[in-house]
């Protein structure tokens, strides 16, 4: 593991293949498509107190699932991060009633109460979207992931995609072996970002040279073995029951109420 705040593929992985709750036997189909209204319906203009309650119901469903909640919760460091760099500035350009305000040179920066609410719902979208993401993926079998991305996506963009996940993971074993070398001859991340930004540099330019040396390796291999460029997943992917597709109908029509009750913000 390179980091406690980068999501650990290998655990993520581990959990979708020997996860046994009641999510795990749902169907795949079900969970993407939820995935999909998920993002549609955070993607939709929406209320404070709906976003709040999908993500406690997503984190419940977490939960209830058996999912490593603080590994989940650790993981959120670069969502937040990504959210912060890029809406931190716009929020001190928004209206309403000023809550804080410093000078810079002849700027005046004001931080208004729209300004903090438009950080915070774009935070809670970001964690609602990256939380149910990791719960699909840490409750689908890879072969029915790698099956439903076969039927999903024509050819070559789909062996494109389950090649590059396969190769995903040695380029994240290689770049945590080189770390635990660098951090073994008393090397660490917050000195050498600021003495040693050379050695980190070159460290992390020889991890992808090693990575696509492996990657020409492994192609040889199943060139070997009869890989004539078409890997084609056989697996057959469960089929949504009659409560699920319930459950799909209740979630259609909850994206379907959200686009009626606020119709303003959608331009209508």
């Amino acid at each position: 593991m390179i980091s406690e705040h980068i999501p650990d593929i290998d655990l993520i992985t581990t959990y979708a293949e020997r996860q046994d709750s009641a999510f795990s036997r749902i169907s795949p189909w079900t969970k993407f498509i939820m995935l999909i209204l998920v993002v549609l319906m955070i993607t939709l203009p929406s209320s404070m107190p709906i976003l709040v309650a999908m993500y406690a119901a997503i984190l419940l469903i977490c939960f209830m699932a058996g999912l490593p909640m603080r590994k989940i919760l650790a993981w959120y460091f670069m969502p937040v991060i990504f959210v912060l760099s890029l809406v931190g500035i716009m929020a001190w350009s928004q209206p309403g009633v000023p809550v804080f305000s410093f000078a810079i040179a002849v700027f005046v920066l004001t931080l208004t109460d729209q300004g903090i609410l438009l950080v915070l719902t774009l935070l809670l979208k970001a964690l609602i979207s990256v939380t149910f993401s990791l719960f699909f993926l840490m409750t689908t079998k890879y072969a029915h992931f790698s099956a439903m991305i076969s039927r999903i996506f024509p050819s070559p963009l789909d062996q494109i995609f389950l090649l590059a996940y396969r190769f995903l993971f040695l380029t994240l074993a290689m770049a945590a072996s080189m770390l635990k070398a660098v951090r073994s001859r008393g090397g660490g991340i917050a000195h050498s970002l600021r003495v040693q930004g050379g050695l980190f540099a070159g460290m992390f330019g020889l991890v992808f040279i090693r990575s696509f040396e492996q990657a020409e390796r492994v192609q040889k291999a199943m060139t070997a073995r009869g890989y004539n460029g078409t890997y084609t997943a056989r697996t057959l992917i469960p089929k949504p029951g009659f409560a699920e597709y319930g459950i799909l109908c209740g979630a259609g029509l909850a994206v379907i109420m959200t686009l009626w009750l606020v119709p303003h913000a959608v331009g209508w």
